[in-house]
């Protein structure tokens, strides 16, 4: 099937006069994560990780993937020709890096413009022209081959009330054009989902478990412009906007407006998230002012509601995960209970809290080895059978009008050995340092992210991913500027300073290939301690509430100041939820939460 699909390319490549073409993981809007119209690579290569890109030439066809994938690609590609190209590992050249090398001279290199950011597409356009060669950008040649390809995502929206968005969408916009105004911009291109959903108090369901609007925004000294499908529009949609000063137009009528900005105008847009086809649009004469969009770092700092509401939604999160883990530990050895009914439990008890909205993203139920997987999803072809010995990953989260939730436990189910529980104390030893930092106003999460590696890299080991991301507010789980990393994301331009008021998790972890998963992940929200001559300090409130499994730690191998820091959490995550639970769970929790 890979084969054929990647020959049929290859004959539309041909009638085009491409050399070499790219197919990435993205939409419109260099989403995360896309709907399934967008799954074009996962289509042509039958990898079905989040990230990724393929490169196709006459000769070879390649797929690069982060580390978070390298497992799981290799099991899915094994059965055909396509190369995976292991990114950021030693002797792997970029994507640019193969296109240099590997395009012929004079040749054609082909992306379709609407789903390569402008800055990439515009360092094709230069390799190319360099080996005196061009780019041909407006087909999308695997829609072409695609021949069930899945509808385009038209999704009703709906409108956050000011109840739990804490500011409305006429505040928010007044304060969008005093950063522009600060910038000298005339005009700003907001095609980010995850930036326009805040920007106007309104959410959607076009991508799975990501609740915006496939739609972009214009906004001027004057209007805003909201580009949109017909289809998600209510009529109390329409009256909201007019209310809130957003005139509705075409979707696709954004590259035709575009196109027409008058020469001495200035366009504030980032082109790390602006689609080459819209940045290629202008004219010339358009001053573009590059930029990270201002909405990224507003949307970062939760307002005093938005951080009061978060704690509401992570106590119902924390109460159905609770439960869960209960129903776990009573059953595992008992019943038959598999990584999928896990799962569908799991999703039950978090159905059952009020304002529940949705998943925040598919949950990652993986036993044993599966735990290696890092984003591993569990299908009717790999769910394993739970049996009372080993480790149980979970990677789990919901949306709540309140606010969404990403928390990780990994949960003993019976006997471990040893090294099992060497790594889990040693991860949650790594959680727990990163949570009781102390630091000055001005750090990153650069500066912070070796307190979580330490105690793994003391034992020769590492995991192949950041700490941690900012968490959106009923929006997009993985969110800029903030993260824990030690390495700087490429094509990041924004250092991402802690504010009081960014939400980040905490997931540091252990993944043994063939073995096991180890991964304990909170969410610390961001604040203000003491403030003296030195300058303003800065800490975290961690505001996950579940327990951390005692029967998979260690004591003796944490210090005195770590044994306090995970009696403190637990001693914490029972006074939250005991109220909240069955006579029955809320003893499990007790013993589950005592001291050691």
């Amino acid at each position: 099937m890979t084969a054929e699909r990647i020959e049929a390319l290859r004959e539309e490549m041909r009638k085009y006069s491409i050399d070499m073409y790219l197919v990435p993981t993205s939409d419109f809007h260099e989403s995360e994560y896309v709907g399934d119209y967008f799954k074009a690579r996962s289509y042509l290569t039958g990898f079905t990780g989040s990230a990724g890109t393929a490169v196709i030439t006459m000769e070879e066809a390649g797929l690069w993937t982060d580390g978070r994938y390298f497992i799981q690609a290799e099991q899915q590609l094994k059965e055909s020709s396509v190369v995976l190209r292991k990114m950021g590992e030693e002797g792997v050249p970029t994507i640019k890096e193969y296109v240099q090398e590997h395009l012929v001279k004079g040749g054609c290199l082909g992306f379709d413009g609407r789903v390569v950011n402008a800055s990439t597409g515009m360092a094709y356009k230069d390799i190319a022209e360099k080996k005196g060669g061009s780019v041909q950008t407006e087909h999308d040649l695997v829609g072409f081959i695609w021949k069930e390809r899945p509808a385009f995502p038209k999704h009703a929206a709906f409108i956050l009330d000011e109840i739990y968005a804490g500011v409305s969408a006429t505040e928010k916009q007044r304060k969008l054009r005093d950063k522009m105004a600060q910038k000298q911009a005339d005009i700003h291109i907001l095609t980010s989902l995850y930036d326009i959903a805040w920007l106007f108090n309104i959410r959607g369901s076009d991508i799975t478990h990501v609740p915006v609007v496939l739609s972009f925004a214009v906004i001027t000294t004057t209007e805003s412009l909201w580009f949109v499908h017909d289809e998600a529009l209510s009529q109390e949609l329409r009256a909201y906007c007019l209310l809130q000063g957003i005139t509705i137009k075409p979707y696709q009528e954004i590259y035709d407006y575009v196109g027409k900005i008058a020469a001495g105008n200035k366009v504030l847009l980032d082109p790390g998230i602006v689609n080459y086809q819209i940045y290629s649009s202008l004219k010339k004469g358009v001053e573009v002012l590059s930029s990270p969009n201002p909405t990224e770092r507003m949307k970062a700092v939760k307002n005093s509601t938005e951080i009061s509401n978060i704690r509401k939604a992570h106590l119902k999160d924390g109460v159905a995960v609770t439960k869960f883990i209960y129903w776990l530990k009573t059953h595992i050895g008992k019943e038959e209970v598999t990584e999928c009914s896990a799962a569908e439990y799991l999703e039950e008890c978090r159905r059952q809290q009020d304002l529940f909205v949705d998943l925040s993203f598919d949950t990652i139920s993986a036993y044993g080895a599966h735990g290696a997987m890092m984003h591993y999803v569990a299908t009717p072809e790999t769910d394993a059978a739970l049996k009372p010995e080993g480790f149980l990953l979970v990677d789990s989260g919901g949306h709540y009008l309140e606010g969404s939730t990403d928390i990780t436990r990994t949960i003993a189910l019976g006997e471990l050995s040893d090294q099992e529980k060497n790594h889990f104390t040693a991860v949650c030893r790594s959680n727990l340092n990163l949570a009781a930092a102390k630091f000055l106003y001005g750090c990153s999460g650069s500066h912070l992210d070796i307190l979580a590696r330490g105690p793994l890299w003391n034992l020769g080991l590492d995991y192949k991913c950041g700490t941690g991301h900012g968490v959106g507010y009923l929006l997009n789980v993985h969110e800029g500027p903030n993260s824990f990393r030690w390495r700087k994301t490429p094509g990041q331009s924004d250092e991402g300073i802690l504010e009081a008021g960014m939400v980040t998790t905490d997931e540091p972890g252990i993944y043994l290939e063939g073995n096991y998963g180890i991964r304990i992940e909170n969410e610390l929200l961001c604040k203000k301690a003491d403030k003296n001559e030195y300058g303003q300090f800065m800490e975290f409130e961690i505001i996950t509430y579940a327990p951390i499994d005692l029967d998979a730690i260690l004591p003796e191998q944490m210090t005195l100041f770590e044994r306090r820091l995970l009696n403190e959490y637990h001693h914490m995550v029972y006074e939250k939820l005991a109220p909240c639970l069955e006579p029955e769970v809320r003893d499990w929790l007790k013993e589950y939460t005592r001291e050691i």
